[in-house]
């Protein structure tokens, strides 16, 4: 299977720029898996209705990995032009050493010093095998209180404009705890504490699972045959009392792709913490998941792949066609897709 097959055209102009000013007012597209002696079909509700389609027997399984202000800007000591600096994930016991990603990459070399802010400095130890770089911070805060007063929210680049204080918080579910992500689990930004009493009170239970989304959920895939890709690994956990609501669930409903991949990585493997390059695509067997709640993605991507093998590529795809045609809206602060 080739990655170019999935793959659908869309507008420049249905990108959603902007988060809606409700949480839960987005539309969702309720996509219907055939059954026996059925075909698959779709209806256009609003993310509202999703308690009505919950029952007794479900669990929603929630990421509560906590995004950071993980985006800086600077420039080199000794040097005027500006630099940036995306942030992945700490490699040492004391968070003050980083893998990351840099902007421009070919004059940041090893050994670089790097300037951010009067409390916040860094230097270049390393080149890794896809260009990011290994920065050590110097800091007369603690690395997060650094983070939190200079740092900006890492909005993927098909968003055209500057974060804003207004994305530190709604960039952010509601459940969000863990920090460590460096891009939202983004089917959760449409939860409220109202619609979360609403699916409990059809009878879902819930559970927060951690998977702190890094470049094996963003970073895009390089080989046009699908074998051939492997993806980043990225860190997750789940609690003994997560799993064993994840056991005793009739149906699994996973809030994104992130909660998929964690919950079948256990499911799997048998860890319950740790780091996991699954790469789910066509003719996976779901071990535990049986529904999906998640926003459109990008063609070419492993989200994207990872839609069609639960819903099948066919009918994903003409569903997504379907979302074009209708003018939902697509990405991060888009409209979202609940897979049945």
């Amino acid at each position: 299977m080739l990655l170019s097959e999935f793959d659908y055209s869309l507008p420049e102009e249905l990108i959603a720029q902007q988060p809606l000013p409700e949480r839960d007012a987005s539309r969702m597209l309720v996509l219907h898996r055939p059954r026996t002696g059925e075909e698959g079909w779709w209806e256009d509700r609003s993310f509202r209705d999703l308690p009505s389609y919950l029952h007794t027997g479900d669990c929603l399984v929630f990421n509560d990995s906590r995004v950071l202000p993980s985006r800086l800007y600077g420039h080199r000591i000794g040097h005027t032009g500006h630099i940036e600096v995306l942030l992945l994930h700490p490699v040492s016991p004391d968070a003050l050493t980083w893998r990351a990603l840099v902007r421009p990459g070919k004059k940041m070399r090893t050994g670089d010093g790097l300037d951010f802010a009067p409390f916040l400095r860094g230097t270049i130890l390393a080149r890794g095998e896809l260009g990011e770089r290994t920065v050590r911070f110097e800091s007369d805060l603690d690395i997060y209180e650094a983070l939190d007063q200079v740092g900006h929210i890492p909005l993927p680049p098909y968003i055209k404009r500057p974060d804003t204080t207004e994305d530190r918080e709604r960039y952010q579910t509601i459940f969000a705890r863990e920090r460590g992500s460096v891009a939202a689990p983004t089917a959760g930004l449409h939860f409220t504490p109202e619609i979360i009493e609403k699916c409990v009170a059809a009878g879902a239970d819930s559970a927060r699972v951690t998977l702190h989304v890094g470049l094996g959920t963003f970073q895009p895939l390089h080989h046009d045959e699908l074998e051939q890709n492997a993806l980043h690994s990225e860190r997750y956990s789940i609690s003994p009392e997560a799993w064993e609501k994840v056991g005793r669930a009739e149906r699994v409903v996973a809030v994104g792709t992130t909660s998929v991949r964690t919950v079948e990585s256990a499911a799997l493997t048998g860890e319950f913490a740790g780091n996991t390059d699954l790469f789910i695509r066509p003719g996976f067997e779901f071990r535990r998941v049986g529904a999906m709640l998640t926003n459109f993605h990008l063609p070419h991507t492993s989200l994207l792949v990872l839609v069609c093998a639960l819903a099948g590529k066919d009918l994903a795809l003409a569903a997504y066609r379907h979302a074009v045609e209708e003018r939902y809206r697509f990405f991060s602060y888009g409209d979202c897709m609940l897979i049945l």
